[in-house]
């Protein structure tokens, strides 16, 4: 993967609130600058330049994108140098289960806010509260787009012959792991291959499956096990001994999207809506989930019920994200406030210090 970059989310708006994935991506990492500040603005910014500085370098890169404004990053990784960048403000959860010595806070408040007019700071308290109470009521409506999507899953799990499943299961495994990796120590990195955001669901699912010998696409309507053939290879891997990157749903955070395991050259992924995708090249294949496992007929049986169990669902998605898209433009008119009162010299310092330290670490 010399030199590529590959795209993903650390954290994601779901339906259980704001789910953090960060710690799994920036483990094992020498030097970590953990940014803080109250301008997402400048930790992007910041980010975004370090990005342009080592893009097209013999260096892998890893970018994590924001899933409140997923055109923009809140972290970057060279894992070759053992180097990561990252947004650690709340909601995000920076070194809860691993921390290095060599992990630093860098605070990008360069303006004092203790001197800002009275009228200013309760611009910001108020801004600030508007803010997360749109998140709180996007959260709301996405978990109550899950109540509506378990209604959805029951219809089939109902007519569902789980033992075809299994035997779906265990063939697609043999398929895929041929045998015992020869490697001592095995990692996984947990994250999200797609999110919920303001413009609407954002995946990268083409990007990560780059340079695969082979794409399983997993159909099949809700419930139809999806998510219980990953997990299931998911142990068949870890009990091998491979490498793993595991993608877990952006929208239930419980369940998985994907796994790929780029050793075997494969990745076997949940292919429906909001990431659906078909086969595009050379060792693309279809397992249809429904077609296999469910009872004929059971769309046709249910035809007025599903109807309307997806109204309710669309409705709960669309209420999330026009929430999602209400705290963005509220952090926008925060972000005008900060940016007048802010210091970009000292952010010119900052980025320097942090370009010095990559190239030091690069000669090594």
């Amino acid at each position: 993967m010399s030199g590529n970059v590959l795209h993903y989310f650390g954290g994601g708006n779901t339906a259980k609130g704001f789910s953090n994935l960060y710690d799994s991506n920036m483990r094992g990492l020498d030097r970590v600058f953990i940014l803080s500040g109250k301008s997402s603005l400048e930790k992007k910014g910041l980010i975004h330049r370090l990005m342009d500085e080592w893009t097209g370098k013999n260096v892998s890169l890893e970018a994590l994108h924001s899933p409140n404004d997923p055109d923009s990053l809140e972290g970057l990784i060279i894992r070759e140098l053992g180097f990561g960048i990252v947004d650690g403000d709340f909601p995000r959860e920076i070194g809860k289960e691993f921390v290095g010595d060599r992990w630093e806070t860098v605070d990008l408040d360069v303006m004092d806010f203790s001197s800002l007019e009275a009228a200013v700071k309760k611009d910001i308290t108020q801004l600030e509260a508007k803010r997360e109470d749109a998140l709180d009521k996007a959260y709301q409506s996405y978990a109550a787009g899950l109540r509506v999507h378990d209604r959805w899953e029951k219809l089939y799990v109902d007519r569902m012959d789980f033992l075809k499943a299994d035997q779906v299961t265990d063939r697609l495994i043999k398929k895929l792991i041929f045998k015992n990796s020869s490697r001592k120590e095995r990692t996984t990195r947990r994250r999200f291959l797609g999110a919920a955001t303001p413009k609407g669901p954002v995946d990268f699912v083409d990007n990560i499956t780059t340079g695969l010998n082979k794409r399983i696409f997993l159909k099949g309507r809700a419930g139809t096990g999806k998510s219980t053939v990953l997990k299931k290879i998911v142990m068949e891997a870890e009990k091998r001994g491979y490498d793993l990157e595991i993608y877990h749903c952006g929208f239930d955070p419980a369940s998985l999207d994907m796994v790929v395991v780029r050793e075997l050259g494969w990745a076997v992924f949940d292919s429906t809506q909001p990431h659906e995708y078909f086969p595009s090249r050379k060792g693309d294949e279809v397992i249809d989930m429904y077609e296999l496992t469910v009872a004929p007929g059971t769309d046709e049986l249910y035809a007025n019920e599903i109807a309307e169990i997806e109204k309710e669902y669309r409705e709960q998605m669309k209420a999330g994200k026009d929430y999602l898209a209400e705290a963005k433009r509220v952090n926008d008119q925060l972000e005008s406030i900060y940016q007048d009162n802010m210091d970009h010299s000292r952010i010119d310092e900052i980025f320097s210090d942090i370009q010095k330290e990559i190239k030091l670490l690069a000669k090594d």
